[in-house]
């Protein structure tokens, strides 16, 4: 049975499936920061926010926080990875410059 109703599981579906494009599209803004197991992620990430949205209304509370705080904690470390990505990124250029 596929019942999809606008609630907060796809408003949650929404954030994940932007989050995974951004890592999906990260490749074309800034390859140096990008890796190959990002395509990996970036599927999983959209499967998943697929079956939040067609599935997510069968949540009770308790599961709803539970898939609230699940999305918040992989963003904010998908977050940090990125950023450490461009700062070994950075200081290898910036090794490279001065060894040449």
């Amino acid at each position: 049975m596929i019942n999809v109703s606008f609630g907060p599981n796809i408003f949650l579906g929404i954030i994940v499936s932007i989050g995974v494009l951004i890592l999906y599209f990260l490749r074309n803004v800034k390859p140096e920061v990008a890796r190959d197991e990002d395509i990996f992620f970036a599927t999983i990430g959209f499967l998943y926010s697929c079956i939040l949205m067609v599935h997510g209304w069968r949540l009770d509370p308790i599961l709803l926080f539970s898939q609230v705080l699940i999305i918040i904690t992989v963003l904010v470390a998908g977050w940090e990875n990125i950023r450490l990505r461009g700062l070994i990124a950075n200081m290898a250029k910036v090794k490279n410059k001065k060894k040449s």
